[in-house]
């Protein structure tokens, strides 16, 4: 599931994403079926009204303008008129035939298309200009009435048929995204809870451990007082006593901090990988560097950035794989979540990015977004002045 020796791709160099999604294997298949109709029509329906090559031409443009509507690429609001201009691009070519021919299933896979970039009054707007403009194909072409209706009406359902799928294939697509945005987030919300149980079951071992301590230095602090008012034959007896309570007292106060510690350190890295884990359809791998131990707030914005960094992979960069790594250096603390997906072409700071920056800006931190090459959100988290590893030790010495 997640394997951490997986090499990223080097920065600025992204490896091509194999599709993971049914919309590009669709897209793909309604491209090819586009060209094969437009070959055959140019075998079969007979010589168009303009020259070939500059049909030709047109077609591929308008092809290209759809495919480049629909695949997110765009700023808003292009998308909108690119894909008004290939419908048009489609009507013109259509009446520069002297026949139909197969061309009413461009006309059907347009609009389906556009259910991913159209409301639904605006596609089967489109849906009825389609069918008005084979109807008066039809009319120009001298069709009879019979006929014309005929074509009209079966040109209106499949049409329908197709916008219908489409939309409920595209909304059984977000809905399956929310579920996993929701997911990730209920999984970042356990494992929070889980850090803030474990602190409240460190604050009960700490006052159990100072009751403890403070019984056995009450007892070292008498055997000592009564060493002093001894003579030298009897003090022996107490200083023994108080060199065995305070051997006691080290064992214990050893045992305890260093299950406290060993329980501290490697949960961010569990976090992570079970982020990644909660989200089937994305590939997650977590590399966190030896010695990073950040606190019980920092803990909670790395996983807390960690989970956007997941969301938008999944529900905005159709991303196959994700990488999660966490460094430190003296100063710093940082995640950096890289990705294999498509890249926006502009980044807009909603409420998940915005929330995050606040998050870590509250703790003196830095969030950096780059949207050119590969999509990477870096986070920066001022470290302490000793790393945790360095502290370990010396406390242990």
């Amino acid at each position: 599931m997640n394997a951490p020796a997986t090499p990223r791709p080097a920065m600025g160099r992204r490896a091509p994403t194999p599709p993971q999604h049914w919309e590009l294997y669709s897209g793909a298949a309604m491209i090819v079926i586009c060209v094969g109709i437009a070959v055959l029509m140019l075998f079969t329906s007979g010589p168009p009204r303009i020259p070939e090559w500059l049909w030709g031409g047109l077609f591929l443009l308008a092809v290209s303008l759809v495919v480049l509507a629909v695949s997110g690429l765009l700023p808003r609001p292009w998308p909108l008129p690119v894909f008004a201009g290939a419908v048009l691009l489609s009507w013109l070519l259509l009446m520069a035939m002297p026949g139909q021919g197969l061309f009413i299933v461009i006309f059907v896979m347009i609009a389906a298309a556009g259910v991913s970039i159209l409301p639904m009054p605006a596609i089967l707007g489109l849906v009825v200009a389609n069918s008005a403009v084979v109807m008066l194909h039809q009319l120009l072409a001298g069709a009879d009435a019979p006929e014309v209706v005929a074509t009209t009406v079966f040109c209106l359902l499949i049409h329908l048929a197709s916008v219908f799928s489409s939309s409920a294939m595209q909304r059984e697509s977000e809905l399956r995204a929310e579920l996993e945005e929701q997911h990730v987030e209920l999984t970042a919300a356990a494992a929070l809870l889980e850090d803030s149980a474990k602190a409240s079951e460190r604050l009960r071992i700490s006052r159990e451990l100072h009751d403890l301590i403070g019984h056995q230095l009450t007892v070292l602090s008498l055997e000592l007082e009564a060493a002093k008012h001894r003579d030298a034959e009897r003090r022996g007896v107490h200083v023994d006593r108080a060199a065995e309570v305070a051997r006691e007292l080290l064992r214990d106060v050893r045992s305890t901090v260093g299950e406290l510690r060993a329980a501290e350190r490697g949960g961010l890295r569990a976090h992570l990988e079970r982020l990644g884990g909660a989200v089937p359809t994305l590939q997650v791998h977590v590399h966190v560097e030896e010695g990073v131990y950040p606190d019980e707030q920092q803990t909670a914005a790395l996983v807390r950035a960690a989970q956007e960094i997941v969301t938008n992979a999944v529900k905005h960069a159709n991303a196959r794989e994700l990488w999660l790594d966490v460094t430190r250096d003296a100063e710093t603390i940082r995640l950096v979540g890289v990705d294999d997906g498509y890249p926006p072409g502009s980044i807009e700071f909603g409420n998940g990015l915005t929330g995050l920056r606040e998050r870590v800006e509250l703790l003196d931190g830095e969030l950096r977004v780059e949207p050119r090459g590969e999509f990477t959100v870096e986070v920066r988290l001022p470290a302490s002045a000793r790393p945790a590893s360095a502290a370990a030790e010396g406390a242990g010495a």
